[in-house]
């Protein structure tokens, strides 16, 4: 028995809620699921369809980007998801959409900004944009690239609270604690993206939300001081 039967299952049924939460269509995106302590990941294969995706087509890549299991080719934007695993310690999990409004933002070269407390319920800030990449990035190590654009939005913005990127001109990216995490984070990103778009069309010369909503709003539920849920 594979010792990679785990992750592989779990980036599986991680695709498969990208599917059932509609967040991809076709052979777009992909999803990877981490095992820190062996140094290797999961991920989807390269333009296989979801409808035909089975758990042990995932293949098992490490933090290098070598295949170490699989008969196919893993995802073109493997390497994006291991310079992430490299450079933020504490996620298991990346999930890379097209879902149709975060998207439109990124190609729209804009952040979504902080406009309610549906958002500030999730994160404490407008979600980033990254920089269009250059002619030399584009034409270089280009999904590599891409994964140095991220870690440049994130210098002075801590991954763990903000979860989620716009790649200009490109789409979203997410993580979290393993895949499934991430997918979720996925459906949320989607709909801040969504709500916020409405937002603007009613009123676009609405405000972002005042700090101190987005403060009480995101330390009820994520501060060390937080009454939401149950216990």
């Amino acid at each position: 028995m594979t010792p990679y039967k785990r992750i592989k299952e779990q980036a599986y049924e991680a695709a498969m809620e990208l599917v059932k939460q509609k967040l991809i269509i076709h052979t777009f995106g992909n999803v990877s699921e981490l095992d820190r302590a062996k140094g290797v990941f999961a991920i989807k294969p390269s333009g296989i369809p979801y409808k035909k995706l089975k758990a042990n087509d995932m293949v098992v890549v490490d933090l290098r980007n070598n295949i170490v299991e699989g008969r196919l080719k893993p995802s073109s934007d493997t390497k994006t998801h291991s310079m992430l695993y490299r450079n933020f310690a504490e996620i298991g999990g990346v999930v890379h959409t097209h879902s149709s409004y975060a998207t439109a933002w990124a190609q729209a070269l804009r952040p979504i900004p902080i406009l309610g407390t549906t958002h500030a319920d999730f994160l404490p800030q407008e979600v980033p944009c990254t920089k269009i990449m250059s002619d030399e990035q584009i034409k270089g190590n280009y999904e590599e690239a891409i994964g140095r654009q991220i870690l440049e939005v994130f210098k002075n913005i801590s991954y763990k609270d903000v979860r989620m990127v716009l790649v200009a001109c490109h789409g979203p990216f997410v993580w979290g604690k393993d895949a499934k995490e991430a997918v979720y984070n996925g459906a949320m990103l989607e709909e801040l993206a969504k709500m916020a778009f409405l937002t603007l069309q009613i009123n676009p010369q609405v405000s972002s939300l005042k700090k101190t909503l987005i403060k009480k709003h995101y330390e009820r539920k994520h501060g060390k001081n937080s009454y939401y849920g149950q216990k």
